[in-house]
């Protein structure tokens, strides 16, 4: 049973910071990409940094100098760091990895809420 368990979501004011994780956990044999998504009401779920299989960052460009995406391989975690929070940041967040186990598949998150509010 492949788990992603994420935290750190909440209520910010514009312009302040927020660090979401998301573990993997589950007889995982390696990770061939993680990152975040997030969808706001009514959109679609849209890429917002990922580590790639040869372990390039991705950012949205709506994200780049802001938010800041990072891991610990020897935890199959990833965090992303977000600064400078707008009003169009919030959505729901979720993490996606694809995963090796006998085979190769795709995981998502539950998804956590990030509300940037005054």
């Amino acid at each position: 049973q492949v788990q992603l368990v994420e935290s750190g979501g909440g209520l910010v004011q514009p312009g302040g910071s927020l660090r979401l994780s998301c573990a993997a956990s589950g007889s995982i044999i390696s990770i061939d990409s993680m990152g975040w998504y997030r969808q706001a009401p009514g959109k679609q779920r849209d890429l917002v940094a990922t580590f790639t299989s040869d372990g390039r960052r991705n950012y949205a460009d709506s994200v780049k100098g802001r938010f800041t995406i990072s891991r610990d391989i020897a935890k199959n975690t990833v965090y992303l760091q977000m600064n400078s929070l707008k009003p169009e940041d919030t959505a729901v967040y979720y993490c996606n990895a694809i995963l090796y186990l006998s085979y190769r598949a795709n995981y998502w998150g539950q998804g956590t809420q990030v509300t940037v509010s005054s």
